[in-house]
């Protein structure tokens, strides 16, 4: 049995890697051993997330994903985190997160039976938490939108200010080469400058 520390931040601007020292002393405390980490910046209401893929798909049955707490894995929709449920549960991959402590007996079933029973609580309780990750999102984005809505009517919305300098990073990769003559490709903009693809596009219109 192995076990992979995964860490997400919504964000470029965030940082990712705040919980390693989180895992890893928890980790410690249970007598385990963290096997690698991945970590990325993506949004949690996505199931199209780079390192999340590579780990499901290095994970071995019964390993187990230890993460600081059930929002880092998912801010999905009931769809969604369905679909991401059910795979871990063909892979039978475990998740231990911090902030559940059933979760914890995870680690050291004392047998069979107490291992079922102690499946059947985690998978209720990570459910729920599965539903409040989701519902945190929502509300905070929808207090988001009433807020540019607010600000909006009292003339004061300025919209979020433009990055000028990725601007012009992407629009020097757009016309730059790269040492083989090859042109770079919007996939490679993205990860040199952590922008979308939409703001590609709009500085490629532009120039």
């Amino acid at each position: 049995m192995r076990f992979y520390g995964y860490l997400r931040a919504s964000t470029k601007e965030q940082d990712a890697t705040r919980a390693k020292t989180a895992i890893s002393d928890f980790a410690e405390s249970l007598n385990i051993s963290i096997t690698a980490f991945f970590t990325e910046n993506e949004t949690g209401t996505t199931l199209s997330r780079p390192e999340l893929i590579r780990l499901l798909d290095i994970c071995a049955p019964g390993d187990a994903i230890v993460i600081e707490s059930i929002d880092r894995l998912t801010r999905l929709t009931d769809s969604d985190w369905q679909t991401l449920k059910s795979e871990l549960a063909d892979k039978r991959i475990r998740i231990i997160a911090i902030d559940v402590p059933t979760t914890h007996s995870l680690v050291d079933a004392s047998d069979e039976i107490t291992g079922a029973i102690m499946r059947l609580i985690n998978n209720l309780i990570i459910d729920l938490m599965a539903i409040f990750a989701r519902k945190d999102y929502e509300l905070r984005k929808e207090r988001q939108r009433q807020g540019v809505q607010k600000a909006k009517a009292l003339g004061k919305y300025r919209g979020r200010p433009r990055n000028e300098s990725r601007r012009e990073k992407i629009g020097q990769l757009l016309l730059s080469t790269k040492p083989d003559g090859s042109s770079y490709s919007w996939t490679e903009i993205q990860q040199i400058t952590g922008c979308s693809r939409g703001l590609i596009a709009s500085v490629a219109k532009s120039q």
